[in-house]
Protein backbone atom coordinates (compact mmCIF):
# COMPACT_ATOMS: atom_id res chain seq x y z
CA UNK A 1 0.00 0.00 0.00
CA UNK A 2 1.62 3.57 -1.31
CA UNK A 3 1.69 5.89 1.89
CA UNK A 4 0.33 9.30 1.76
CA UNK A 5 1.92 11.93 -0.20
CA UNK A 6 2.71 14.81 2.28
CA UNK A 7 6.24 15.41 1.22
CA UNK A 8 7.90 15.93 -2.25
CA UNK A 9 10.07 13.71 -2.26
CA UNK A 10 7.75 10.66 0.43
CA UNK A 11 7.21 8.15 -2.97
CA UNK A 12 10.90 6.87 -2.31
CA UNK A 13 10.00 5.54 1.03
CA UNK A 14 8.17 2.85 2.49
CA UNK A 15 7.84 3.93 6.06
CA UNK A 16 6.86 7.82 7.26
CA UNK A 17 9.28 9.62 8.79
CA UNK A 18 9.22 9.62 12.96
CA UNK A 19 7.97 12.21 14.63
CA UNK A 20 11.15 12.45 16.53
CA UNK A 21 13.14 12.70 13.24
CA UNK A 22 10.12 15.35 11.78
CA UNK A 23 10.56 17.57 14.92
CA UNK A 24 14.58 17.43 14.78
CA UNK A 25 14.96 18.00 11.07
CA UNK A 26 12.10 20.84 10.07
CA UNK A 27 12.68 24.14 9.47
CA UNK A 28 9.36 25.61 9.09
CA UNK A 29 9.63 27.15 12.59
CA UNK A 30 12.52 29.40 12.18
CA UNK A 31 12.67 29.37 8.06
CA UNK A 32 8.92 30.41 7.49
CA UNK A 33 10.62 34.53 7.66
CA UNK A 34 12.07 33.93 4.33
CA UNK A 35 8.21 33.08 3.03
CA UNK A 36 7.56 36.71 1.08
CA UNK A 37 11.59 36.47 -0.84
CA UNK A 38 10.46 32.65 -1.83
CA UNK A 39 7.16 34.17 -3.41
CA UNK A 40 9.40 36.57 -4.94
CA UNK A 41 12.19 33.92 -6.59
CA UNK A 42 9.54 31.47 -7.50
CA UNK A 43 7.30 34.33 -9.41
CA UNK A 44 10.63 35.30 -11.11
CA UNK A 45 11.40 31.42 -11.86
CA UNK A 46 7.66 30.61 -13.17
CA UNK A 47 8.13 33.82 -15.85
CA UNK A 48 11.19 32.75 -16.96
CA UNK A 49 9.64 29.12 -17.46
CA UNK A 50 6.68 30.79 -19.89
CA UNK A 51 9.42 32.98 -21.66
CA UNK A 52 11.32 29.91 -22.46
CA UNK A 53 8.27 27.78 -23.04
CA UNK A 54 8.72 24.91 -20.61
CA UNK A 55 5.21 26.00 -18.90
CA UNK A 56 2.32 27.26 -20.81
CA UNK A 57 1.36 30.88 -20.32
CA UNK A 58 -2.07 29.82 -18.40
CA UNK A 59 0.06 28.02 -16.03
CA UNK A 60 1.84 30.83 -15.02
CA UNK A 61 -1.46 33.35 -14.67
CA UNK A 62 -2.51 30.56 -12.72
CA UNK A 63 1.00 30.38 -10.63
CA UNK A 64 0.72 34.11 -10.52
CA UNK A 65 -2.74 34.59 -9.12
CA UNK A 66 -2.56 31.89 -6.56
CA UNK A 67 0.74 32.81 -5.11
CA UNK A 68 -0.62 36.23 -4.53
CA UNK A 69 -2.79 34.76 -2.46
CA UNK A 70 -0.95 32.65 -0.87
CA UNK A 71 0.99 35.96 -0.04
CA UNK A 72 -2.05 37.97 0.93
CA UNK A 73 -2.46 34.80 3.98
CA UNK A 74 1.00 35.23 4.68
CA UNK A 75 0.91 39.14 5.66
CA UNK A 76 -2.64 38.54 6.97
CA UNK A 77 -1.50 35.60 9.39
CA UNK A 78 -4.09 33.45 8.00
CA UNK A 79 -1.80 31.04 6.17
CA UNK A 80 -1.47 27.49 7.94
CA UNK A 81 1.85 26.15 8.61
CA UNK A 82 2.42 22.57 8.72
CA UNK A 83 5.82 20.48 10.25
CA UNK A 84 5.14 18.16 8.12
CA UNK A 85 5.64 19.97 5.38
CA UNK A 86 9.43 20.14 6.86
CA UNK A 87 10.02 23.83 5.73
CA UNK A 88 8.74 27.61 3.83
CA UNK A 89 9.26 25.85 0.35
CA UNK A 90 7.17 22.96 0.66
CA UNK A 91 4.39 25.07 2.57
CA UNK A 92 4.26 27.17 0.25
CA UNK A 93 4.19 25.16 -3.26
CA UNK A 94 1.57 22.69 -1.20
CA UNK A 95 -1.25 25.66 -0.72
CA UNK A 96 -0.47 26.98 -4.36
CA UNK A 97 -0.70 23.60 -5.77
CA UNK A 98 -4.16 23.20 -3.70
CA UNK A 99 -5.12 26.90 -4.60
CA UNK A 100 -4.43 26.56 -8.53
CA UNK A 101 -4.21 22.44 -9.45
CA UNK A 102 -1.65 21.32 -11.68
CA UNK A 103 -0.19 24.79 -12.53
CA UNK A 104 1.46 24.64 -8.60
CA UNK A 105 3.41 21.53 -9.51
CA UNK A 106 4.64 22.58 -12.27
CA UNK A 107 6.18 25.72 -10.55
CA UNK A 108 9.31 23.41 -9.14
CA UNK A 109 10.63 21.90 -12.84
CA UNK A 110 14.02 23.34 -13.45
CA UNK A 111 15.08 23.88 -9.60
CA UNK A 112 15.66 22.40 -6.44
CA UNK A 113 15.11 22.62 -2.76
CA UNK A 114 19.05 23.27 -2.68
CA UNK A 115 19.38 26.48 -5.26
CA UNK A 116 15.64 27.67 -4.40
CA UNK A 117 16.72 28.10 -0.21
CA UNK A 118 20.06 29.61 -1.46
CA UNK A 119 18.12 32.21 -3.48
CA UNK A 120 15.81 33.21 -0.62
CA UNK A 121 18.49 33.33 1.84
CA UNK A 122 20.54 36.28 -0.46
CA UNK A 123 17.15 38.01 -1.24
CA UNK A 124 16.60 38.19 2.61
CA UNK A 125 19.86 39.25 3.34
CA UNK A 126 19.98 41.44 0.55
CA UNK A 127 17.28 43.28 2.06
CA UNK A 128 18.60 43.09 5.32
CA UNK A 129 22.14 44.61 4.53
CA UNK A 130 19.75 47.66 2.41
CA UNK A 131 18.16 48.20 5.82
CA UNK A 132 21.26 47.79 8.41
CA UNK A 133 23.03 50.60 6.05
CA UNK A 134 20.36 52.70 6.70
CA UNK A 135 20.46 51.91 10.05
CA UNK A 136 24.19 52.92 10.42
CA UNK A 137 23.71 55.99 8.86
CA UNK A 138 21.22 57.04 10.94
CA UNK A 139 23.94 56.60 13.58
CA UNK A 140 26.88 57.82 12.08
CA UNK A 141 24.67 61.60 11.78
CA UNK A 142 23.89 61.30 15.27
CA UNK A 143 27.67 60.84 16.12
CA UNK A 144 28.05 63.23 14.14
CA UNK A 145 25.52 65.93 15.16
CA UNK A 146 26.30 65.45 18.52
CA UNK A 147 30.39 66.23 17.83
CA UNK A 148 29.23 69.21 15.86
CA UNK A 149 28.79 70.79 19.81
CA UNK A 150 31.54 69.90 21.38
CA UNK A 151 34.75 71.01 19.01
CA UNK A 152 36.01 73.06 22.17
CA UNK A 153 34.95 70.35 24.84
CA UNK A 154 37.86 69.01 26.16
CA UNK A 155 38.92 65.80 27.78
CA UNK A 156 41.55 63.09 28.45
CA UNK A 157 42.53 61.27 25.63
CA UNK A 158 43.78 57.77 27.30
CA UNK A 159 46.31 54.98 26.57
CA UNK A 160 46.36 52.28 28.89
CA UNK A 161 43.25 53.78 30.62
CA UNK A 162 45.54 56.45 31.78
CA UNK A 163 45.45 59.88 31.15
CA UNK A 164 47.49 60.42 27.69
CA UNK A 165 47.19 63.74 26.02
CA UNK A 166 44.37 66.41 26.17
CA UNK A 167 41.52 65.89 23.09
CA UNK A 168 38.32 66.94 22.46
CA UNK A 169 34.82 65.32 22.66
CA UNK A 170 34.17 65.58 19.15
CA UNK A 171 37.30 64.44 18.31
CA UNK A 172 36.85 61.17 20.23
CA UNK A 173 33.42 60.81 19.04
CA UNK A 174 34.67 60.90 15.54
CA UNK A 175 37.01 57.93 15.77
CA UNK A 176 33.79 55.68 15.87
CA UNK A 177 32.27 57.94 13.27
CA UNK A 178 35.48 56.81 11.01
CA UNK A 179 34.67 52.87 12.40
CA UNK A 180 31.75 52.91 11.32
CA UNK A 181 32.07 54.62 7.70
CA UNK A 182 34.57 51.37 7.30
CA UNK A 183 31.67 48.81 8.68
CA UNK A 184 29.21 50.98 6.16
CA UNK A 185 31.74 50.15 3.05
CA UNK A 186 32.43 46.43 4.66
CA UNK A 187 28.48 46.24 4.05
CA UNK A 188 28.16 47.46 0.89
CA UNK A 189 31.22 45.18 -0.53
CA UNK A 190 29.80 42.47 1.07
CA UNK A 191 26.16 43.01 -1.06
CA UNK A 192 27.93 42.49 -3.83
CA UNK A 193 28.99 39.05 -3.00
CA UNK A 194 25.59 38.82 -1.47
CA UNK A 195 23.92 39.52 -4.87
CA UNK A 196 24.47 36.72 -7.63
CA UNK A 197 21.94 33.89 -8.97
CA UNK A 198 22.05 30.64 -7.44
CA UNK A 199 18.55 29.48 -8.78
CA UNK A 200 19.53 27.49 -12.06
CA UNK A 201 22.24 25.14 -10.03
CA UNK A 202 19.08 22.91 -9.05
CA UNK A 203 20.42 20.12 -7.15
CA UNK A 204 24.20 20.18 -7.91
CA UNK A 205 24.50 19.99 -11.38
CA UNK A 206 22.25 22.60 -13.00
CA UNK A 207 19.39 21.38 -15.50
CA UNK A 208 18.08 20.11 -18.71
CA UNK A 209 15.62 22.20 -19.12
CA UNK A 210 16.59 25.10 -21.89
CA UNK A 211 16.40 27.95 -18.92
CA UNK A 212 17.79 31.12 -19.15
CA UNK A 213 19.43 32.13 -15.35
CA UNK A 214 20.35 36.23 -16.86
CA UNK A 215 17.32 36.28 -17.21
CA UNK A 216 15.72 35.29 -13.96
CA UNK A 217 18.75 37.75 -12.55
CA UNK A 218 17.51 40.50 -13.89
CA UNK A 219 13.66 40.29 -13.02
CA UNK A 220 15.51 39.61 -8.66
CA UNK A 221 17.74 42.54 -9.09
CA UNK A 222 20.61 40.52 -8.79
CA UNK A 223 23.93 41.59 -10.67
CA UNK A 224 24.59 38.07 -12.16
CA UNK A 225 24.49 34.50 -11.50
CA UNK A 226 26.80 32.07 -9.83
CA UNK A 227 29.01 30.47 -12.19
CA UNK A 228 29.35 26.83 -10.89
CA UNK A 229 26.04 25.09 -10.20
CA UNK A 230 27.99 23.60 -7.38
CA UNK A 231 29.15 26.15 -5.75
CA UNK A 232 25.87 27.99 -6.15
CA UNK A 233 24.46 25.41 -3.94
CA UNK A 234 26.85 24.89 -1.24
CA UNK A 235 28.16 28.39 -0.57
CA UNK A 236 27.48 30.05 2.60
CA UNK A 237 30.29 32.78 2.13
CA UNK A 238 27.85 35.54 2.07
CA UNK A 239 26.15 34.71 4.84
CA UNK A 240 29.45 34.24 6.94
CA UNK A 241 31.06 37.22 5.36
CA UNK A 242 28.47 39.25 6.37
CA UNK A 243 28.21 38.03 10.01
CA UNK A 244 31.83 38.84 10.21
CA UNK A 245 30.94 42.14 8.80
CA UNK A 246 28.26 41.92 11.64
CA UNK A 247 30.60 41.42 14.53
CA UNK A 248 33.12 44.19 13.69
CA UNK A 249 30.05 46.59 14.00
CA UNK A 250 28.74 45.04 17.21
CA UNK A 251 32.54 44.85 17.85
CA UNK A 252 32.66 48.74 17.47
CA UNK A 253 29.70 49.46 19.85
CA UNK A 254 30.65 47.02 22.13
CA UNK A 255 34.11 49.72 22.59
CA UNK A 256 31.92 52.55 22.72
CA UNK A 257 29.56 51.38 25.28
CA UNK A 258 32.48 50.04 27.57
CA UNK A 259 33.42 54.22 27.55
CA UNK A 260 29.68 55.09 27.53
CA UNK A 261 29.82 52.53 30.65
CA UNK A 262 33.10 54.62 32.18
CA UNK A 263 32.34 57.52 31.42
CA UNK A 264 28.64 57.38 33.12
CA UNK A 265 30.33 56.37 36.53
CA UNK A 266 30.48 59.12 38.96
CA UNK A 267 34.27 58.19 39.29
CA UNK A 268 34.12 59.60 36.11
CA UNK A 269 30.95 61.92 35.57
CA UNK A 270 31.50 62.76 31.89
CA UNK A 271 28.12 62.44 30.63
CA UNK A 272 24.33 61.09 31.48
CA UNK A 273 22.87 58.97 29.54
CA UNK A 274 18.65 59.45 29.24
CA UNK A 275 16.34 57.72 31.71
CA UNK A 276 14.70 55.32 28.51
CA UNK A 277 17.67 53.79 28.46
CA UNK A 278 18.32 53.06 31.59
CA UNK A 279 16.60 51.58 34.81
CA UNK A 280 17.53 51.29 38.18
CA UNK A 281 17.86 48.80 41.65
CA UNK A 282 15.70 46.80 42.92
CA UNK A 283 17.47 47.75 46.77
CA UNK A 284 19.62 50.78 46.16
CA UNK A 285 17.14 53.38 45.12
CA UNK A 286 20.47 55.61 44.07
CA UNK A 287 20.83 53.53 41.12
CA UNK A 288 20.66 54.31 37.34
CA UNK A 289 22.44 51.47 35.70
CA UNK A 290 22.95 51.71 31.93
CA UNK A 291 21.50 48.89 30.34
CA UNK A 292 21.42 49.52 27.31
CA UNK A 293 25.49 49.85 26.69
CA UNK A 294 25.94 47.09 28.92
CA UNK A 295 23.53 44.89 26.45
CA UNK A 296 25.30 45.73 23.56
CA UNK A 297 28.64 44.76 25.32
CA UNK A 298 26.37 41.73 25.77
CA UNK A 299 25.06 40.89 22.43
CA UNK A 300 28.60 41.52 20.89
CA UNK A 301 29.31 38.02 22.09
CA UNK A 302 26.42 36.74 20.63
CA UNK A 303 27.27 38.04 17.31
CA UNK A 304 30.32 37.02 17.63
CA UNK A 305 29.41 33.15 18.68
CA UNK A 306 27.46 33.25 15.49
CA UNK A 307 30.39 33.94 13.16
CA UNK A 308 32.37 30.95 14.54
CA UNK A 309 29.28 28.67 14.01
CA UNK A 310 28.86 29.47 10.84
CA UNK A 311 32.75 28.80 10.06
CA UNK A 312 32.41 25.88 11.83
CA UNK A 313 28.69 24.61 10.52
CA UNK A 314 30.95 24.74 6.63
CA UNK A 315 34.37 23.48 7.52
CA UNK A 316 34.03 19.93 7.02
CA UNK A 317 31.20 19.97 4.60
CA UNK A 318 31.91 18.15 0.95
CA UNK A 319 30.35 19.65 -2.25
CA UNK A 320 27.68 20.24 -2.48
CA UNK A 321 24.26 20.81 -0.65
CA UNK A 322 23.99 18.67 2.63
CA UNK A 323 21.57 18.90 5.49
CA UNK A 324 23.84 20.61 7.96
CA UNK A 325 23.28 23.67 5.93
CA UNK A 326 19.84 24.03 7.31
CA UNK A 327 21.81 25.56 10.80
CA UNK A 328 22.71 28.86 8.45
CA UNK A 329 19.78 30.28 9.40
CA UNK A 330 19.16 30.64 13.00
CA UNK A 331 22.61 31.92 13.80
CA UNK A 332 21.93 34.33 10.62
CA UNK A 333 18.47 35.41 11.18
CA UNK A 334 19.80 36.32 15.12
CA UNK A 335 22.15 38.35 13.80
CA UNK A 336 20.48 40.60 11.56
CA UNK A 337 17.92 40.73 14.30
CA UNK A 338 20.67 41.89 16.86
CA UNK A 339 22.36 44.18 14.55
CA UNK A 340 19.07 45.14 13.53
CA UNK A 341 17.76 46.51 16.97
CA UNK A 342 21.27 47.82 18.59
CA UNK A 343 21.58 50.27 15.68
CA UNK A 344 18.23 51.85 15.68
CA UNK A 345 18.52 51.93 19.91
CA UNK A 346 21.95 52.73 19.65
CA UNK A 347 21.19 56.56 17.40
CA UNK A 348 18.00 57.04 19.87
CA UNK A 349 20.84 56.27 22.55
CA UNK A 350 23.57 58.83 21.16
CA UNK A 351 20.84 61.83 21.05
CA UNK A 352 19.87 61.55 24.41
CA UNK A 353 23.69 61.76 26.20
CA UNK A 354 24.20 64.95 28.18
CA UNK A 355 28.06 65.77 28.23
CA UNK A 356 29.35 67.15 31.49
CA UNK A 357 31.97 69.66 30.11
CA UNK A 358 33.08 70.44 33.67
CA UNK A 359 34.50 67.42 34.56
CA UNK A 360 35.73 66.50 30.97
CA UNK A 361 37.68 69.66 31.89
CA UNK A 362 38.66 68.83 35.43
CA UNK A 363 39.83 65.32 34.53
CA UNK A 364 42.07 66.19 31.73
CA UNK A 365 43.84 69.05 34.12
CA UNK A 366 44.58 65.83 36.85
CA UNK A 367 46.76 63.37 35.03
CA UNK A 368 49.42 65.99 33.69
CA UNK A 369 47.77 65.69 29.93
CA UNK A 370 50.31 68.39 28.74
CA UNK A 371 53.41 66.82 29.81
CA UNK A 372 54.03 65.78 25.89
CA UNK A 373 53.25 69.43 25.01
CA UNK A 374 56.27 70.55 27.40
CA UNK A 375 58.66 67.80 25.81
CA UNK A 376 58.06 69.23 22.54
CA UNK A 377 58.40 72.81 23.55
CA UNK A 378 61.77 71.84 24.70
CA UNK A 379 62.85 69.72 21.20
CA UNK A 380 61.49 73.21 19.21
CA UNK A 381 64.25 74.64 21.38
CA UNK A 382 66.85 72.13 20.40
CA UNK A 383 66.92 69.87 22.93
CA UNK A 384 67.18 66.23 21.37
CA UNK A 385 63.90 64.59 22.20
CA UNK A 386 65.46 62.00 25.08
CA UNK A 387 67.20 64.41 26.98
CA UNK A 388 63.31 66.42 26.54
CA UNK A 389 61.81 63.91 27.66
CA UNK A 390 64.10 62.81 30.94
CA UNK A 391 63.41 66.53 31.89
CA UNK A 392 59.87 66.84 31.80
CA UNK A 393 59.35 63.07 33.63
CA UNK A 394 61.73 64.76 36.44
CA UNK A 395 59.03 67.76 36.12
CA UNK A 396 56.58 65.81 36.35
CA UNK A 397 57.43 64.17 39.60
CA UNK A 398 58.28 67.72 41.34
CA UNK A 399 54.87 68.71 40.40
CA UNK A 400 53.23 65.52 41.78
CA UNK A 401 55.10 65.84 45.10
CA UNK A 402 53.56 68.98 45.13
CA UNK A 403 50.50 68.40 44.43
CA UNK A 404 49.85 70.76 41.64
CA UNK A 405 49.99 71.12 37.72
CA UNK A 406 52.87 71.47 35.28
CA UNK A 407 51.14 74.96 34.78
CA UNK A 408 50.98 75.93 38.49
CA UNK A 409 54.84 76.29 38.59
CA UNK A 410 56.53 78.58 38.74
CA UNK A 411 58.60 79.73 35.79
CA UNK A 412 61.89 79.76 37.94
CA UNK A 413 60.68 76.11 39.56
CA UNK A 414 60.45 74.67 35.62
CA UNK A 415 63.74 76.26 34.25
CA UNK A 416 65.10 74.41 36.91
CA UNK A 417 64.89 70.94 34.73
CA UNK A 418 65.92 72.97 31.20
CA UNK A 419 67.10 76.79 30.65
CA UNK A 420 65.56 76.41 27.40
CA UNK A 421 62.40 76.91 29.39
CA UNK A 422 60.94 80.99 28.79
CA UNK A 423 57.73 82.54 29.64
CA UNK A 424 56.02 81.39 26.26
CA UNK A 425 55.84 77.94 28.30
CA UNK A 426 52.42 78.88 30.09
CA UNK A 427 51.24 79.07 26.64
CA UNK A 428 51.79 75.34 25.49
CA UNK A 429 51.08 74.23 28.91
CA UNK A 430 47.08 74.94 28.71
CA UNK A 431 44.65 72.13 27.86
CA UNK A 432 43.74 74.77 24.77
CA UNK A 433 47.12 75.24 23.51
CA UNK A 434 47.43 71.68 23.31
CA UNK A 435 44.82 70.87 21.49
CA UNK A 436 45.59 73.86 19.25
CA UNK A 437 48.72 72.97 18.78
CA UNK A 438 48.11 69.59 16.78
CA UNK A 439 47.14 71.60 13.85
CA UNK A 440 47.37 68.69 10.89
CA UNK A 441 44.95 66.19 9.15
CA UNK A 442 43.70 63.41 11.65
CA UNK A 443 44.54 66.48 14.40
CA UNK A 444 42.57 67.27 17.49
CA UNK A 445 42.64 71.01 16.79
CA UNK A 446 39.37 71.82 16.89
CA UNK A 447 39.89 73.83 13.44
CA UNK A 448 40.74 70.61 12.02
CA UNK A 449 37.78 68.89 14.05
CA UNK A 450 35.29 70.88 12.61
CA UNK A 451 36.65 70.18 9.00
CA UNK A 452 36.51 66.58 10.01
CA UNK A 453 32.88 67.01 10.78
CA UNK A 454 32.24 69.06 7.50
CA UNK A 455 33.96 65.48 5.97
CA UNK A 456 31.78 63.32 7.26
CA UNK A 457 28.28 65.69 6.80
CA UNK A 458 29.70 65.27 2.79
CA UNK A 459 29.99 61.33 3.04
CA UNK A 460 26.83 60.96 4.73
CA UNK A 461 24.98 63.36 2.09
CA UNK A 462 26.83 61.25 -0.67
Amino acid sequence: MMMQDKQGWSGRFNEPVAELVKRYTASVEFDRRLALFDIQGSLAHAQMLAACGIISTQDLNDIRRGLAQVENEIISGEFIWSLDLEDVHLNIEKRLTALVGDAGKRLHTGRSRNDQVATDVRLYLRHAIDELRGLSHTLQTAIVDLAAHHTHTIMPGFTHLQVAQPVSFAHHLMAYFEMLKRDAERLADCRKRVNRLPLGAAALAGTSYPIKREYVAELLGFDGVCENSLDAVSDRDFAIEFTACAALIMTHLSRLSEELILWMSPRFGFIDIADRFCTGSSIMPQKKNPDVPELVRGKTGRVNGHLVALLTLMKGQPLAYNKDNQEDKEPLFDTVDTLTQTLHIYADMIGGITVKPEAMRSAALQGYATATDLADYLVKKGLPFRDAHEAVALAVRFAEQRGCGLSELELEELQKFSPLIEPDIYGVLTLEGSLASRNHIGGTAPQQVETAIARARKHLQG
